[in-house]
């Protein structure tokens, strides 16, 4: 008999061309690393699985986790679909400069050329400075040949549409849409468990051993939805609920603001749930377990736990679940 509790991993810090120090003086991802880019929060994905940090499970890895106790911490469904794998990545992400322009194919495509799952991803905004954007789609009328004459020429940027972003602002990105996230944007993502992304424009810049990064121009032909530009979720924030903020064949992300203790009860949920704390703090109490979780903080709770209480009298999560 497994006495359930909220688990945390250590954060996988990945730096970027592009990368900056918000994730460690934002959000306390402690690094020496100059140039973080991202914080997978909760991965499987090949020689990037998050380890357990606290609790019984200190030091194991999520596929352990996942192998040993199968639907108790995923799910049935979640289990019969994905067996071992854990079906979405979870990160934060801090653009100090331009991301590449890139797109990510559907899982036909993803599963054909990568024997991979594909990728729809969705963004909260968490903070973004004066006139940040990001890139979703291209302006309306572009054709292929359009979009492949630019690419060429090294127009691109004249025909993608840029969108101003500010904090709370929320995006869903299936998969074939064109995308950057724009330099000053620190951002949660959702995202299906794949790493697979074909980038093709990278604004001309070099890397420290000056060359280019690799661009996928021949491969992302085929994977481009070329009249579809994301889209912004309009959300109702009402206190101490879930708000529905992206529903989706691969998962679903609720808004919840909590502002006096919550009584919770996932009955109803054949999923974990994860929480991605985007502001104050709370302690989850439950009958033989008491964790903290604070700004910038992810905690999974494994599905075979339905019932406890959240203390805080201010936090507000992310709350996703298959």
């Amino acid at each position: 008999m497994v006495n359930w509790y909220p688990i945390k991993f250590s954060p996988i810090l990945k730096e970027k061309i592009w990368g900056g120090t918000k994730l460690n003086t934002v959000l306390g991802k402690a690094s020496k690393l100059d140039n973080i880019g991202e914080s997978w929060e909760i991965s499987s994905v090949k020689n990037n699985e998050s380890i357990v940090v606290n609790g019984e499970f200190n030091g194991k890895t999520l596929k352990e986790l996942i192998k040993k106790y199968k639907d108790e911490l995923v799910g049935n469904v979640v289990y019969k679909t994905f067996k071992n794998n854990f079906p979405l990545l979870i990160k934060f992400i801090d653009a100090k400069t331009d991301l590449s322009v890139q797109l990510h194919p559907n899982d036909i495509l993803a599963k054909k050329r990568h024997n991979s799952y594909g990728k729809t991803e969705m963004w909260y905004i968490m903070q973004a400075e004066k006139s940040s954007r990001l890139i979703l789609g291209f302006h309306n009328g572009i054709t292929p040949s359009d979009y492949q004459k630019h690419l060429k020429d090294k127009t691109l940027p004249s025909i993608l549409n840029e969108v101003t972003v500010s904090e709370g602002d929320t995006f869903f990105i299936p998969t074939g849409t064109i995308h950057a996230i724009g330099k000053g944007v620190m951002l949660a993502e959702i995202q299906q468990t794949s790493d697979i992304t074909y980038r093709v424009y990278d604004w001309d810049r070099k890397q420290a051993d000056g060359k280019s990064r690799t661009l996928h121009k021949r491969e992302a032909l085929e994977a481009i939805n070329f009249g579809f530009k994301g889209e912004k979720m309009v959300y109702d924030k009402e206190e101490n609920i879930s708000n529905p903020l992206v529903s989706c064949n691969y998962f679903t992300t609720n808004y919840l603001h909590i502002t006096s203790n919550q009584e919770i009860n996932n009955k109803d949920k054949d999923s974990f749930v994860i929480y991605m704390c985007i502001e104050g703090a709370a302690t989850l109490n439950g009958y033989e377990f008491e964790e903290t979780i604070q700004f910038g903080e992810t905690i999974l709770i494994p599905a075979s736990l339905k019932q406890f209480d959240i203390i805080t009298d201010n936090v507000k999560f992310l709350e996703v679940f298959i």
